[in-house]
């Protein structure tokens, strides 16, 4: 990073095309002042200041890594820098209050090596293999654009059959300063493996030909010494095979952001926040009228005796007396054994089973099972540890009702760094999440009559034995419970998974087994895949959809013919569900061509209905109003101004909205630039509620991966919302007394009220171009208009605002982002049950 006097900057990358069409640089990074404001950009080309196109972007991530309050202000910046001659020298410099700093300085010799020949602009986002099909996402086009040709071939120059689809990618265009109309530039390329790779991408526009491989097309020849220098000698290799799969801009992220400055503001956090001597003495002393006792259930394999005495000790240091840490121990050799043997003397709740052989994780937690006696297990890995409160927070939970399971929040010690970092602070149970990744692992705690019917851990499943474990003790518990505190440190150490996650392949494939075993336990079909890497240990389950039920789609709208023609059109043309009718609501449109426009697309689509409200605009009465029409099984509330990205995105939607237990499934909505604009709907932010993940990457993993997987929300968007029409009704529909805002929230409650999950898929993916037909709420009227239905909000649902979402988490602030540590926070936190 550069550390002018007056500015911090970094640059992400640089590329330099060099070609009879044109001379061009393209920087990305980010600069900003000492005071966290944004700068002006400044470049000099060849000596002579030139008029710079730029693109600037919200950096939440570099505002968070240094910990500087956000400033909404866009720091990032993507800069082109057009030539009519070769570049030999250039220079890019940051401006702030009469202040100049350099950014960037590249002479001859080094853009002759960052010099790109070729014209073609290519970027891959995705690439990666499932069941035998590869896909490739992307964008690419030429400076002419002229369409030119893509073709796959495998390593014998054979053509390969693919199927390929064009797709809007409004982000790159704006990036990369491109005429609007060019921006149908992305792709999507399907093929099947015929054993014959490596593969390669041909593109061909006349006598102009690329033949690029594609597992290395993301790889620049720009790569920074300073990359090479953080990843030290030894590891350029694998830097080379981190950015063959993720891309350049993923690798700057994973080293420029390597946590160091948040670890250490959450290790202060933690340390603020444990529980003082004082009180930790008034716990010891404390006398429960329900004192079970909890059986540790420990498996041990040659695990270091360092490790082995903290984990004993954390045991030991418990505020709560009433537990027996049960030890079964695999190892090839007796050195844990002997080194136990002082333990096994000194405190008789400790017990201890030298197994006659290595039987595995789950064969070597059985054998600690068999010794336990207590009323509840737990479960606890060889080299980790427990605050000293856990048990004590675990039992003072269960005073009121004996819940049958209950888990904690979490973290990880860096064995190198000896700090605190990485929390996991959970939601309550939350079924679909569970089914996407085993986000409950530590500290799990499952009454022993539980266990008793459902068995022991399964080695059928070992590298997610817990997964399985807790999915069967889950399906039959009553009452689980959620204590939303750190009472549990991963240890992260270069051999465990929770390091290196590649370490352990092997545990995520045994994750899919669990989640598919679960949904045949429970009457439920379905296919579960792995996400691709990245999203180690993440899944998507793709419920069978056994028919294909009627949607009905409402779209309220006035004028604004070019968006809702947009909408339309992907509704048929990219659209692979087929059964469905699209209710548009007209609500006193002024233009005759509006209606010139309703009768063009009523004859060239017989299931489209134009329906007249014609009282004063009130969402929710006229989507109540479209609901009365509607024949489908399903009601889809679509606004006029989305777009579909996703062709499958309807199915994803229908196959998970038809579980019985579903209420509202939500989709991934995107900003035109790209980002994301809804990912979901936390309740409680600033007194009533806001969308998950606002602004962040379509491509983020955001907070553990939520953007990227199915995950239960509170509320969903009703932008784009699907639900049983028997529900719709069931519930009243939208309550009218919600105008304009609230509503959506509102009726997802209601919902939730009647004991149905809503859900947020990531994988229905829209464009919704948010206020562009009836613009922001931002006068005095519409404002007041807004706060007093926020008003009424509040006094409807007092009790989620009071307790908190539960689908979120107390430890996470509610005032300027989501997802974000509240410094402000003590220790005094809320529970939830389930």
């Amino acid at each position: 990073m550069n550390k002018d006097k007056d500015f911090k900057s970094y640059i992400d990358s640089v590329e330099y095309f060099e070609n009879k069409y044109e001379n061009r640089i393209e920087i990305k990074g980010w600069c900003y002042a000492d005071d966290g404001n944004s700068v002006e950009l400044l470049g000099f080309t060849n000596g002579k200041e030139v008029k710079i196109k730029s693109y600037l972007m919200d950096r939440r991530d570099v505002f968070n890594h240094y910990g500087i309050p956000y400033k909404f202000e866009k720091i990032g910046f993507i800069v082109n820098i057009e030539s009519k001659e070769p570049i030999k020298e250039f220079k890019l410099y940051g401006e702030y209050q009469g202040k100049k700093g350099l950014i960037l300085q590249l002479n001859e010799n080094k853009l002759n090596q960052l010099k790109m020949n070729t014209a073609f602009h290519l970027g891959i986002d995705h690439f990666y293999k499932n069941k035998g099909m590869y896909l490739i996402t992307g964008y690419i086009y030429h400076p002419t654009f002229q369409p030119f040709d893509i073709k796959i071939l495998n390593r014998k120059d054979r053509i390969v059959e693919s199927e390929i689809v064009n797709v809007k990618r409004n982000d790159v265009v704006r990036w990369h300063r491109l005429p609007t109309y060019q921006n149908k530039i992305g792709f999507r390329i399907q093929f099947e493996d015929d054993s014959e790779g490596p593969y390669r991408l041909k593109l061909s526009l006349g006598d102009e030909i690329s033949i690029l491989p594609i597992s290395l097309v993301s790889i620049k020849k720009h790569t920074s010494n300073k990359i090479i220098n953080k990843f030290g000698p030894q590891k350029i290799a694998h830097a080379f095979e981190y950015m063959s799969t993720y891309g350049l801009r993923k690798l700057v992220q994973q080293l420029q952001f390597r946590k160091i400055g948040r670890d250490r503001i959450y290790h202060e956090w933690f340390l603020r926040n444990t529980p003082s001597e004082e009180e930790l003495k008034q716990q010891r002393e404390k006398q429960f009228s329900f004192s079970p006792k909890i059986s540790i259930i420990v498996a041990t394999f040659n695990t270091k005796k360092e490790y082995l005495d903290e984990m004993i000790k954390s045991v030991q240091d418990q505020t709560y007396p009433n537990w027996e840490l049960c030890i079964g121990d695999g190892s090839t050799n007796n050195k844990v054994e002997h080194y136990i043997q002082k333990y096994i003397q000194d405190d008789s709740r400790i017990k201890y089973k030298k197994l006659e052989k290595n039987y595995g994780i789950s064969g070597n937690m059985n054998g600690a099972l068999s010794l336990a006696t207590g009323d509840y297990i737990s479960l606890f890995d060889h080299d980790d540890l427990l605050t000293p409160d856990c048990l004590y927070e675990i039992v003072d939970s269960m005073q009121e009702t004996h819940h049958d399971v209950v888990y904690t929040d979490e973290d990880k010690l860096d064995d190198v760094e000896k700090i605190y970092c990485e929390p996991h602070f959970k939601p309550d149970f939350a079924i679909d999440q569970l089914r996407s990744h085993n986000y409950i692992t530590h500290f799990f705690v499952v009454s022993k009559d539980i266990v008793d019917r459902i068995g022991n851990l399964r080695s059928e499943y070992d590298g997610s034995q817990d997964h399985d474990f807790i999915f069967r003790c889950t399906e039959v518990a009553k009452s689980i419970h959620h204590i939303p505190k750190i009472l549990y440190h991963w240890r992260m150490h270069p051999l465990s998974t929770a390091q290196n996650p590649e370490s352990k392949m092997y545990c995520y494939e045994a994750g899919v087994k669990a989640v598919q075993s679960h949904l045949k336990r429970i009457g439920l079909e379905g296919e579960v895949d792995m996400l691709p890497r990245p999203l180690f240990g993440m899944y998507k389950v793709s419920y069978t959809l056994k028919e294909e039920p009627k949607i009905s789609i409402l779209i309220p709208n006035m004028d604004h013919i070019d968006l809702l023609d947009q909408c339309i059109d992907s509704l048929y043309k990219l659209n692979t569900y087929r059964n469905f009718e699209v209710i548009i609501i007209e609500n006193n449109s002024q233009k005759q061509e509006t209606f010139d426009y309703y009768k063009k697309i009523s004859d060239e689509y017989p299931n489209i209905k134009i329906v007249e409200w014609n009282g004063p605009f009130n969402y929710s009465a006229i989507n109540n109003y479209g609901a009365k029409f509607a024949e489908g099984e399903y009601i889809l509330l679509l606004n006029n101004d989305t777009e579909m990205i996703e062709p499958d995105s309807l199915k994803e939607m229908v196959s998970i909205c038809q579980r019985k237990d579903i209420g509202a499934v939500g989709a991934k909505l995107l900003y035109e630039d790209d980002s994301v604009q809804h990912a979901g709907v936390i309740i409680g932010y600033r007194g009533y509620a806001s969308n998950a993940f606002t602004r962040i990457d379509r491509d983020s993993n955001g907070y553990m991966c939520r953007p990227l997987i199915t995950s239960n929300y509170s509320a969903v968007t009703a932008a784009c919302l699907m639900v049983k029409k028997s529900d719709f009704d069931q519930v009243g529909g939208l309550d009218e007394s919600f105008v304009v805002a609230c509503n959506d929230v509102d009726f997802c409650l209601k919902l939730r009220k009647i004991g149905k999950l809503n859900v947020l898929t990531p994988f229905s993916l829209w464009y919704h171009y948010e206020s562009k037909s009836r613009g922001y709420e931002d006068s005095p009227e519409k404002l007041e208009r807004f706060n007093n239905e926020v008003a009424k909000f509040q006094k409807k649902w007092p009790e989620i605002l009071k307790n908190g979402d539960p689908f979120y988490n107390p430890n996470f602030e509610l005032k300027v982002d989501t997802f974000q540590l509240d410094l402000e926070k003590g220790r005094t936190i809320k529970q939830g049950d389930h």
